[in-house]
């Protein structure tokens, strides 16, 4: 397996978004020993990472076609009708995340001006959290969406 395939920007970008936060936990362990007094902003962007180490984090797990899912149903149908059935489930959920991206970004324009408590940065950056990773659901999401049109199998899309 290629190296682009087996690792993708999303999880890349969620794996260092969680190397960060455990230096940041470890800032805040260490902080509150006699060692040293701790910043006052890890608690913030501790908070910040996860948030975003999350949703990017969702977004690989779109890529990979690793969500949980009840199978049952799909697996009692004929492969025609499993196809119908997951372009069916795809197109909905397209719609709710086109939905979710355009909520993420009214609250990122709203959110613009709010300066956060602890951070030298706007409130906006944790909320473009969920625009960006709506985005790269979306884009998964077409992708896969293109290929069950093609006659693929939804197992197949992982790229």
């Amino acid at each position: 397996m290629s190296f682009l395939r087996r690792y993708s920007l999303e999880g890349c970008v969620a794996s260092i978004l969680f190397i960060v936060l455990f230096g940041v936990l470890l800032i805040q362990i260490f902080g509150r020993t006699p060692l040293f007094t701790g910043p006052v902003w890890t608690e913030e962007a501790a908070r910040w990472l996860w948030v975003w180490m999350a949703f990017i984090g969702i977004a690989e797990v779109e890529r990979q076609n690793g969500q949980l899912r009840m199978g049952f149903i799909a697996d009692a149908l004929p492969l025609s009708w499993r196809r119908l059935l997951f372009i069916l489930i795809d197109v909905v959920y397209l719609a709710i995340v086109a939905h979710l991206v355009w909520i993420s970004y009214k609250t990122v324009l709203r959110t613009w001006n709010n300066e956060a408590v602890t951070l030298p940065m706007s409130d906006a950056v944790l909320y473009a959290s969920g625009l960006v990773a709506a985005v790269l659901i979306l884009h998964r999401i077409a992708r896969r969406l293109a290929m069950l049109v093609r006659g693929g199998d939804a197992g197949e899309v992982h790229q």
